[in-house]
């Protein structure tokens, strides 16, 4: 390909415009930078199943804004510009780099259609991590959404916002936008192929925060509702915390944090750590521990080894094979029931 940029898409293209800006990277809008290879192996997928579910050929694979204008809470924000954070000291995961998406103040959603001979019509809004400050935009976020179509679901990738602003709790604003999110998504359904009763939600680290924060406070939306979609519940149908942090308290006894109110009808969770992770793991305990107090069916995987922020990365840890246990357990909830097994 060599360094020159090169338009490969273009406005009336299935995947809109990006560009080819160096070996081995696409540059999506936004100043989002995603392995090549990764880019390679979803255009494959959407291909075969975007058009075929009725997700509009102009839409697939390109973010949708959540908000028109500002979104709320955000009226005289100052912010640099939305960029890759990741610096020459920051580490590799299984050998490789990972974006991480800095000053987001546009948040949108980007929809991953199932190949159509493998869609089950369930879907996933995928929240990355990155401790409410950046996002990890491919370890946790298109890698992710990659192995979500290889089961058959479709993945909606969500980029929130961050990092956190000043006088409001870290969570505030992503919470306005994976309602929103959520809402969309479930007001679209028929349009995306997407069975809206089962609609869950996925998240890594503070994404996995995210994703307990919707999942126990979806019952009034953080924000002034604008239009129908904000009618439309938010509660997700299952979610999948996938080393969780901010769960629990730890000056406070590992008490479930406030914000989360975990009720009998907090929707069925899948939760995995390792003991050895060093945002701690009472945070995965804790949290289990509250759902069962409630009844509330939920499966917890914990392993001796294998630390933080490692996504669907495979290494020699036995955790990095958490994925066969993600898709058993949604099977088990019938969630993937329609779909082709494997």
């Amino acid at each position: 390909m060599g360094e020159e940029a090169k338009d490969v898409g273009g406005p009336g293209g299935l995947f809109g415009s990006f560009e080819v800006e160096a070996v081995g990277k696409m540059r999506f809008g936004g100043g989002m930078h995603f392995p090549l290879i990764r880019i390679v192996g979803l255009v494959y997928g959407l291909m075969v199943g975007g058009v075929a579910l009725g997700v509009r050929a102009e839409e697939v694979g390109r973010p949708i804004p959540l908000w028109a204008g500002t979104p709320p809470g955000d009226e005289g924000l100052v912010m640099g510009e939305e960029k890759d954070m990741t610096s020459a000291k920051d580490g590799l995961i299984a050998g490789r780099g990972v974006i991480r998406l800095g000053n987001v103040t546009a948040p949108t959603l980007t929809v991953y259609p199932a190949p159509k001979e493998k869609s089950t019509g369930a879907a996933v809004v995928v929240c990355p991590g990155g401790g409410y400050h950046i996002l990890a935009m491919d370890l946790e976020g298109t890698e992710v959404v990659e192995w979500l179509n290889s089961i058959g679901v479709t993945g909606v990738l969500l980029k929130y916002r961050v990092p956190a602003r000043k006088d409001r709790p870290r969570y505030a604003a992503p919470l306005q936008d994976v309602q929103r999110a959520m809402g969309l998504v479930r007001s679209r359904a028929a349009e995306w192929g997407i069975d809206p009763k089962r609609v869950g939600v996925m998240g890594f680290s503070a994404g996995a925060h995210l994703s307990a924060a919707l999942s126990t406070r979806y019952e009034k939306r953080e924000y002034e509702p604008i239009d129908a979609a904000d009618r439309i519940s938010v509660r997700p149908d299952f979610a999948l915390l996938i080393y969780p942090g901010y769960l629990a308290l730890e000056k406070e006894g590992d008490r479930v944090a406030s914000e989360l109110i975990v009720t009998p009808n907090t929707p069925s969770t899948f939760i995995l750590q390792t003991q050895d992770d060093g945002v701690r793991v009472e945070n995965s305990v804790s949290y289990y521990l509250a759902l069962k107090q409630q009844k509330v069916a939920a499966e917890l995987h914990l392993y001796a080894t294998g630390g933080h922020g490692y996504g669907l990365r495979s290494t020699d840890q036995a955790v990095t094979g958490w994925p066969r246990l993600a898709e058993r357990w949604m099977r088990g909830l019938g969630i993937l029931g329609a779909g082709k097994k494997d």
